[in-house]
């Protein structure tokens, strides 16, 4: 923890940090691929916002001695603004989709599913020690996001998403 207290390494503080470290390092991941520049940039300032997610999370919220800035409504409303703009181009979606199609369009779904892991995380950190309600509602958002962003970039390259079949392949 950021205030030196120790805790074990699978203490839901650790896992709740970490998975957030997790998802930046995706995220990184998913910036190596050639998105448009608007996306880049949106993912950079996310990245920004994770770290200081990670501080928070690992930070002691009865000692906050190191003036960490925190997560507002504001940063979650531009991610609810972004997957209002992604969605306004986008055609009405049918199905659900399996995650693939390129190398970025799984790794939004991978930063998807580790998002929504964080988010778990650190609600279940949220029933024993506080975490800030804007943290929670942030990776909730967030993981919205990743999705429309595959779509997104599937809709932009004109790739085909596999779609969820309810029925067995057969040979």
């Amino acid at each position: 923890m950021l205030t030196g207290k120790r805790v074990s390494k699978n203490h839901p503080r650790i896992e709740a940090y970490g998975t957030v470290d997790e998802l930046n390092s995706f995220i990184g991941l998913l910036r190596s691929t050639n998105l448009q520049k608007n996306d880049q940039l949106f993912l950079e300032q996310v990245q920004n916002d994770l770290f200081s997610i990670g501080s928070l999370l690992a930070m002691d919220v009865k000692k906050p001695e190191f003036g960490l800035r925190e997560i507002e409504t504001s940063d979650f409303e531009q991610i609810e603004n972004e997957i209002d703009n992604i969605n306004s181009l986008l055609p009405k979606l049918k199905s659900f989709i399996i995650p693939g199609g390129s190398h970025a369009i799984a790794t939004c779904h991978v930063c998807r599913s580790v998002c929504r892991r964080a988010e778990r995380l650190c609600i279940q950190l949220d029933e024993i020690e506080a975490v800030d309600a804007n943290i929670i509602i942030y990776l909730n958002r967030l993981s919205d996001y990743f999705f429309m962003l595959a779509r997104k970039i599937a809709f932009d390259n004109n790739i085909q998403v596999p779609e969820w079949k309810n029925t067995k392949i057969r040979k």
